[in-house]
């Protein structure tokens, strides 16, 4: 007969061979792994403007017959914000005219961590997958997919190079990018997503299909997005540069410390808040491309030039305009902040000089009146007041000689180093909790 010390001996490896039958160990290792993770959530590090892509942003001839990237490969590098061990990426068919699909995808490291170039580094190149394993999908038209997640690290400011490959390719001519990518992609004939440098096909100045990366990050981690212009999206800056202002100031956040803040380029050539414009209005997409970003807490609104320079030049037109964009950046703040979602505004800089189409009196009077209400109205958590720093201290109406990219209206590459300097990082540290 067993004593009561054996009994409970007894009970006790009983128990313990019953949960060890029942829960394997590669199950307990990932409930363990899965609870240290409950505290994580997806962040957007990159992102891009989807739009409708105009017939001469199109992939070049041979990428277009008999369908778009027809047994073809694109290769297109990204410039993430925020470093990650696990990513997964978007891929955006919402203004496509026909299904997209995708046979076979792939990521890497850019050869040399340098943007738009056509080579990767081959130690780093994975394979993409789509739910839960398949090596290819079919984005239903007007839908966005994600990848599978996937174990990939990256440090802050990396260039990653992704590659797709269509074997049908995309039938029609409705398809979506970002013509302003101010970034090289290059395309190959057939399926090249493992090759380590593609050659002998052609490149463009244009992004496609991409439209975000996320990184799985902590709690304590959030995403900023720029709901912009031209000015924003890059015009201006150097092609493979990445000196747009949003690219500079993720590199003085990185230097100062402010390394748990993905920043995310929502912004497109020739955008407007209203009406007209290229690309879908600001007030048509501010829910898809700011309260829907994964991971967002801060969202800038610094748009509105194409607007104003877009009017009339007589007086009702511009105080019609003036009141609407008042209106529209009240009714984005709402949302937002109904949302927990803090917001800061950009004074709308300037577009007088001789040539530029924009310049006019009293679209110089409605863009002062504008930014007035910006900075004065109490509307946003916070402002920048862009036009005050690379405007020209002698003629407010004007930017700065040395800030002036020759047409105007579009900051050089020292501009858009001002912008980025002059951007009140206290922002951040004072909704963060650390001032």
């Amino acid at each position: 007969m067993l004593s009561s010390w054996a009994r409970i001996a007894s009970s006790l490896l009983l128990v313990s061979a019953r949960w060890a039958t029942a829960i394997p160990t590669a199950e307990l290792d990932e409930r363990e792994l899965n609870s240290r993770q409950e505290d994580n959530h997806w962040v957007a590090t990159w992102t891009s403007m989807p739009q409708l892509v105009e017939p001469n942003n199109m992939p070049p001839s041979q990428f277009t017959n008999g369908g778009v990237f027809r047994d073809a490969t694109i290769r297109q590098t990204l410039h993430l914000s925020i470093g990650a061990e696990r990513l997964r990426i978007q891929i955006s068919n919402t203004f496509g005219g026909s299904d997209l699909p995708i046979t076979a995808a792939s990521i890497a490291l850019a050869a040399g961590n340098k943007a738009g170039v056509a080579g990767i580094d081959a130690a780093t190149l994975k394979p993409l997958t789509f739910r839960n394993g398949s090596s290819s999908i079919v984005v239903p038209r007007g839908q966005v997919a994600y990848t599978d997640p996937i174990e990939f690290s990256v440090g802050p400011q990396t260039n990653i190079a992704v590659s797709l490959y269509s074997q049908q390719g995309q039938s029609g001519s409705s398809i979506t990018g970002h013509p302003g990518s101010r970034t090289t992609s290059h395309m190959q004939s057939g399926n090249r997503v493992s090759t380590a440098t593609l050659s002998g096909g052609a490149n463009t100045k244009h992004w496609y299909f991409l439209s975000a990366v996320e990184a799985w990050k902590p709690k304590d981690h959030s995403a900023f997005v720029i709901l912009g212009d031209s000015i924003t999206d890059g015009r201006g800056s150097t092609d493979d540069g990445n000196n747009r202002w949003p690219d500079l100031l993720i590199a003085r956040m990185q230097k100062e410390g402010i390394s748990h803040i993905g920043v995310n380029n929502q912004a497109a050539g020739g955008n407007t808040v209203l009406s007209g414009g290229l690309g879908p209005t600001l007030l048509t997409r501010y829910k898809r491309d700011a309260l829907q970003v994964a991971g967002v807490k801060y969202v800038m609104i610094f748009i509105g030039v194409n607007d104003i320079g877009g009017g009339g030049t007589d007086s009702g037109s511009q105080n019609s305009i003036a009141t609407r964009l008042q209106s529209a950046f009240q009714q984005i703040v709402r949302e937002c902040k109904a949302a927990g979602i803090k917001t800061i505004g950009g004074t709308i800089t300037q577009f007088t000089g001789s040539g530029q189409s924009y310049s006019n009196p009293t679209r110089e009077q409605t863009r002062v009146k504008v930014n007035e209400w910006i900075l004065n109205s109490g509307a946003f958590d916070a402002t920048v007041d862009f036009a005050k720093i690379i405007g020209d201290p002698g003629n407010r109406a004007q930017l700065a000689r040395q800030f002036d990219g020759g047409d105007h209206l579009h900051p050089n590459v020292a501009g858009f180093q001002a912008m980025a300097d002059g951007f009140p990082l206290g922002f951040f540290r004072a909704f963060n909790g650390t001032l």
